[in-house]
């Protein structure tokens, strides 16, 4: 029997108990969901590109959130682990912030409900921002003073510099970071020539072998869930594939990580897919250096079989298409450093 046969067998029984077909092809909205206590302004996301680009945010004023997802590009920093203060390495692969607004949660154990959740995250954390905590991450912003006027403009009179308004700001920025319009999308719109014939057969390849079963929805990330319920899936699923010892990928037990507990050992919040060519390495630790091998890894770890390679060209190929337009971005303009201020 043929590989892809061999793997197309293996997954028959499993999809068809579970009902499986083609799935909806969605395309991605042209505005992100927000949340009802965070309205979008101008303002609030005016301010939070410039909170976003600011590294006095961080311990030795060298890291900004913008170091671990560059905006300019893909959106990550395309190290297999990011630098944080004091040339420190994390643990995980940064992921990237483009549509990070379509998830059903944040990290990549999804322990973060909201993108609000997330942006105090990486400042408190001693590897990436170091700041002892948000109170002194927050009392160095008070300090520049040219900040006011825009916590003001976003978020009313008073004393509105406060770490939850800075993570709502840096949220409503973020949400704006959205790459609708791929051919993936034209053509789920209508647009019968958007793809290639290459293109189109990875897609229905996509869906026949069982890739849609978990990467699902417009941004191939999961169904949609309520807020801050994250949509895991088990990595490695099988454990004995030989990719998992080459490519490590079962030294990091995921969400177990966080909450120690044993049903959450090597649980993950499923990726998007979109933008893929700009995001290499692959895998939360940042292994696998190509695209290709991405596919192959998945093909034997998550469905226990081969794909021949025209298959996998073919999905590549559709996983090319996924790739949308990037809204322009221009570096904003940050108020003046108090001359003691990182002292």
């Amino acid at each position: 029997m043929k590989p892809r046969l061999a793997l197309l067998a293996v997954l028959w029984t499993s999809l068809s108990v579970a009902g499986a077909s083609e799935p909806a092809w969605l395309a991605l909205p042209g505005q992100a969901p927000e949340l009802a206590s965070n309205p979008s302004t101008p303002a609030k996301v005016e301010l939070g590109k410039m909170l976003f680009f600011d590294p006095r945010f961080s311990e030795t004023g060298t890291v900004a959130c913008s170091n671990c997802h560059n905006v300019m590009e893909g959106g990550d920093d395309h190290r297999p682990v990011s630098i944080g203060v004091h040339g420190q390495k994390g643990g995980r692969s940064a992921p990237t912030v483009w549509n990070a607004a379509f998830l059903s949660a944040q990290f990549w154990d999804g322990r973060a409900a909201t993108l609000e959740d997330q942006a105090k995250g990486p400042v408190v954390n001693p590897v990436e921002m170091g700041m002892k905590d948000l109170g002194a991450a927050m009392d160095r912003i008070r300090r520049i003073e040219g900040y006011r006027p825009y916590f003001a403009k976003a978020f009313g009179p008073g004393e509105t510099l406060s770490a939850d308004n800075a993570a709502k700001a840096i949220a409503a920025y973020e949400r704006t970071l959205i790459t609708p319009g791929s051919a993936y999308d034209r053509y789920v719109l209508g647009d019968a020539t958007a793809l290639t014939a290459r293109q189109a057969r990875g897609m229905h390849l996509f869906a026949e072998v069982g890739c849609s079963s978990c990467h699902q929805g417009p941004n191939f990330s999961g169904p949609a869930l309520p807020v801050g319920t994250p949509f895991l899936m088990k990595f490695p699923t099988y454990p004995a594939s030989p990719y998992v010892a080459t490519f490590d990928l079962a030294k990091d037990q995921g969400r177990f990580e966080s909450t120690r507990s044993d049903a959450d050992r090597h649980m993950w919040r499923v990726p998007t897919l979109r933008n893929l060519v700009y995001t290499a390495p692959y895998f939360h630790n940042g292994t696998v250096k190509t695209l290709p091998d991405a596919v192959r890894v998945m093909a034997s770890t998550q469905l226990n079989g081969t794909l021949v390679e025209a298959d996998v060209v073919d999905i590549v190929a559709f996983l090319e298409s996924l790739t949308g337009p990037f809204p322009d971005q221009q570096m904003p303009r940050l108020p003046p450093t108090p001359g003691d201020l990182l002292q």
